[in-house]
């Protein structure tokens, strides 16, 4: 019989957080307020930036930082042997063929493994395809540390469900899926987290379920989103408004109130390819799931299209013109870049000819270089631009009008709301 190394006790647990973005601050921080908690990230400025109060993501105020009293941030790797439960957070992107790029959860899972002890725990929160956390992730712990899976250290899975820039649903009013790789592990990761999620926990029966459970819910959302897209290119064909549709459809109690728009974001643009990788490793290929994912990626596309097109119905010259595009974050209200749909809009514009200057007050102006090679304006020049396409309801451009919008304009122009902000009789396209 194989000899178990025994799981620390609940009130003994010294947690580490692997990675300090949109899912690992907030998560650190609210340990943090009433047991140790170590705050590791590869990101020298990061860990300078919080150290001082500030979070760049604006999901933690500096008020909520200087409550975690408990959290010791920092880059040092030495500094996480002093952990014995670690919570990988790190981004699990896809490259740019759509495949799952596991560099980031494989590479934090050697730095965990150089860590790790005789009666460990690593919890998973990033999002994978199922079993990827006991067959890519635990031989990578295991070749490390030199440590047996399951008996010398075992390891969890419980998938964030952070919502950036939501300030309603903030971490401890999200009911949390627990899982373990043994029963004893599922029961002690499942206690852990009951003690900072109010909304309370769900324990998967395994941790394949859980990684599962993650997987399909930005999946449903995702073809949801499609569905309605196709919806509004139907609707407009026929100069149908779609918004009026999904108003008088929504009367009934059981329609489900999604919206047309471009899908970005670290989530719901990214899981189905996790889920539809795994499937075809299996030997099925996923039709409904690529169909929705194929519209979702062309809307980009689309939109650029439709302003085009108005714009040459008014007898705009296309090539050269000037469009200024309100919004380069993926969600209103946040200054989250990653996987942005907008860019493909830019894109599109740009290859048709057009000079676009993008606008966004929420977004760091350094990321978006970085990132995408995009200037951001500062303040959009009055009376200069053929179009503007508004891509992103941030409250600022909310509180605007479509009066002020159109002051960025030449007389003739186009108004795009692509997130029906504005009135119908305001503006002259609408997704």
């Amino acid at each position: 019989m194989i000899s178990m190394v025994n799981l620390p006790n609940l009130d003994d647990i010294r947690i580490a957080v692997i990675g300090l973005g949109y899912v690992g601050l907030p998560l650190a921080v609210e340990f943090a307020k009433n047991r140790s908690v170590i705050g590791f990230d590869i990101n020298e400025k990061r860990i300078v930036d919080l150290n001082a109060g500030h979070d760049g993501t604006r999901e933690v105020s500096s008020a909520e930082l200087a409550e975690a009293a408990h959290l010791d941030l920092t880059c040092d790797v030495g500094a996480l042997k002093d952990a014995n439960v670690f919570i990988v957070t790190v981004p699990t992107p896809i490259d740019a063929h759509k495949r799952p790029d596991l560099g980031p959860l494989l590479k934090a899972s050697e730095t965990v493994g150089r860590a790790l002890k005789a009666g460990d725990i690593v919890i998973y929160e990033s999002t994978v395809y199922p079993g990827a956390t006991e067959e890519d992730c635990v031989p990578v712990l295991e070749q490390v540390s030199g440590l047996t899976f399951n008996r010398d250290f075992y390891v969890g899975y419980s998938p964030e469900r952070i919502n950036p820039g939501d300030k309603q649903h903030r971490l401890p009013d999200i009911r949390k899926v627990t899982s373990g790789s043994t029963v004893e592990a599922a029961d002690l990761i499942d206690r852990l987290y009951a003690t900072i999620i109010s909304a309370g926990t769900f324990k998967a029966e395994s941790i394949r379920v859980a990684e599962a459970a993650k997987v399909i819910e930005n999946t449903q959302r995702d073809i949801n989103i499609a569905l309605i897209n196709e919806l509004a290119i139907i609707f407009n064909r026929m100069g149908i408004d779609t918004q009026a549709v999904l108003e008088a459809a929504g009367t009934k109690w059981n329609f489900l109130p999604f919206r047309p728009g471009l899908v970005g974001g670290h989530c719901i643009g990214v899981d189905p390819y996790y889920l539809t990788h795994k499937a075809e490793a299996i030997g099925y290929h996923p039709e409904i799931i690529l169909a929705g994912r194929r519209l979702n990626d062309g809307m980009g596309a689309y939109v650029a299209g439709q302003m085009v097109k108005a714009m040459l119905k008014r007898g705009l010259e296309v090539a050269g013109a000037r469009v200024l595009v309100m919004g380069l974050a993926f969600k209103e209200n946040c200054p989250d870049l990653r996987n942005t749909r907008v860019v493909d809009v830019i894109d599109e514009l740009r290859d048709y000819g057009m000079a676009v200057d993008v606008h966004d007050p929420w977004v760091d102006t350094s990321e978006a270089a970085r990132e995408y090679g995009i200037d951001l304006v500062d303040v959009p020049e009055k009376g200069a631009y053929d179009g503007v396409i508004l891509a992103v309801a941030h409250n600022e451009f909310r509180a605007l009008g479509s009066d002020f919008m159109r002051s960025f304009c030449r007389s003739e122009n186009i108004l795009y709301d692509l997130k029906h902000v504005l009135p119908t009789s305001d503006v002259n396209i609408r997704l």
